[in-house]
């Protein structure tokens, strides 16, 4: 038996798997709420000691072999000289960053910074958040991305894992090490960041349990669990965030992989998650919370709407913060001179369309800059239980995707656990398959109007 410790954006899991057979099944142990809070001051921050208290609850009812733990990038802890956690562990959405890129651009110019670390420019990136610190505040400190932290937290063991560590944009993403260029170069303390581990190092014990290094990024997990057939498949990892790419071999550093901001995620296995970072279902999530509605219901609704008669970019930093996501919706709409959608399945289907239509362009864009056709995309992650969304993906990229497994992190934490550990496991087969229906025809008008908007 292995336990995956598994936190999202929204929720996290804790998840019991089994091999049998060169399978893995998995038993849900715990979940929990994981969302931001507001910070005293403002801001936003994790409780991540709620966080440690849960994960620690459910331990107690298993004995497994070993646990790994796999959470979303770019927010960090800072370990002082005693050993303890100082201050908040603050959200990425957290305003504090605002205009931070551009004091880093000064040091070091965005072509330098990505030809290093490929890293897609995000304004909220840890590089920036680390930036936006008093000097003071991180002097004689230690920085531990969340799930290092939960490690530090079970086995006293201090260490960085490589796939997490690649989001920071501190990590040369063709030799997998700190850049101490960037580092030097931004005038961060060196000793701020810790020995790095891969996936499959052993991080410590939890009592008599090893607790093993996983693809700590849980998209670098997800992609784990991803039942490729060939190198013609692409992924996309589809929760709070949808994650469209490729698995490579090598990072694709060039200024037109910058330019269309994809980014080079280090994945298990010395390989490359080239993909690009798009909103997900955080607008769903959003819109479902200020109505106070279930989705099933929804979704069914939303299948009946007329096509395409409104669609936003995702993207657009209107949909960012926390808040009214319909009303945001109808202004978006009001400024690009769409019909504003009407009732919550109208919003639902806008939404719907828009995140298949960023999909489809995120992919098309991955095919171009890594020279590599693409015949089937795996839509793992929560969005895979969303059967209109995967329909509408199929529709609009134009080739089939294949839905599953949901809960891949946890899937992909597991199997490198239990690889670790000598056993040999498989991903698990995807449970639908959904064919593109109909012209592509509309669906391109659509981008073209996404784009002129």
């Amino acid at each position: 038996m292995f336990v995956a410790i598994d936190l999202g954006g929204s929720s996290g899991r804790v998840m019991l798997g089994e091999v049998s057979d060169g399978q893995v099944s998995l038993t849900e142990l715990r979940r929990f709420a994981t969302g931001p809070r507001p910070r005293p001051g403002g801001g936003l921050r994790w409780d991540v000691q709620a966080i440690h208290h849960e994960v620690l609850d459910a331990l107690r009812s298993v004995s497994p072999l070993s646990i790994g733990i796999d959470s979303w990038a770019l927010d960090y802890g800072l370990i002082d000289s005693s050993g303890s956690l100082d201050g908040d562990v603050r959200c990425y959405r957290d305003p504090r960053v605002e205009g931070v890129d551009s004091q880093v651009r000064a040091l070091i110019s965005d072509d330098e910074h990505y030809r290093i670390t490929g890293l897609q420019h995000m304004p909220f990136n840890t590089i920036y958040q680390l930036m936006s610190e008093p000097p003071e505040r991180l002097a004689g400190h230690t920085m531990l991305m969340l799930p290092d932290l939960i490690t530090y937290w079970l086995t006293g063991e201090i260490g960085a894992e490589v796939t997490i560590a690649s989001t920071t944009g501190l990590l040369d993403a063709t030799t997998r090490q700190w850049s101490s260029d960037i580092v030097s170069r931004i005038g961060l303390p060196s000793s701020l960041l810790p020995p790095l581990r891969q996936p499959g190092d052993h991080s410590g014990l939890f009592g008599s349990t090893q607790v093993v290094a996983v693809g700590s990024h849980d998209t670098a997990s997800a992609v784990t669990a991803v039942p490729f057939a060939s190198s013609r498949s692409a992924y996309i990892s589809c929760g709070t965030w949808s994650l469209v790419g490729l698995k490579l071999d090598t990072p694709v550093l060039t200024p037109a992989a910058q330019q269309a901001n994809f980014t080079n995620e280090s994945g298990v296995d010395g390989t490359v998650r080239f993909l690009r970072n798009t909103m997900g279902l955080w607008l769903l999530n959003e819109s479902l919370r200020s109505w106070a509605i279930s989705l099933e219901p929804l979704l069914t609704a939303a299948a009946s709407e007329p096509a395409l008669t409104a669609v936003v970019d995702p993207n657009d930093p209107l949909f960012f913060a926390p808040g009214d996501m319909p009303a945001r919706i109808a202004s978006y709409c009001t400024k690009t001179s769409q019909a504003v959608p009407s009732s919550p399945a109208a919003v639902v289907r806008t939404i719907m369309e828009s995140l298949a239509l960023s999909h489809a362009s995120a992919l098309h864009t991955a095919q171009r800059l890594a020279d590599r056709e693409i015949d089937v995309v795996h839509l793992v992650g929560g969005g895979a239980k969303n059967a209109l969304l995967c329909q509408l993906t199929a529709d609009a990229c134009g080739i089939p995707v294949h839905a599953g497994p949901v809960e891949a992190s946890s899937l992909g934490n597991i199997l490198v656990q239990a690889r670790t550990a000598g056993f040999r496991a498989s991903p698990t087969p995807p449970f639908a398959t959904y064919l593109p229906k109909g012209s592509r025809t509309p669906w391109q008008a659509a981008a073209q109007r996404l784009v002129s908007g």
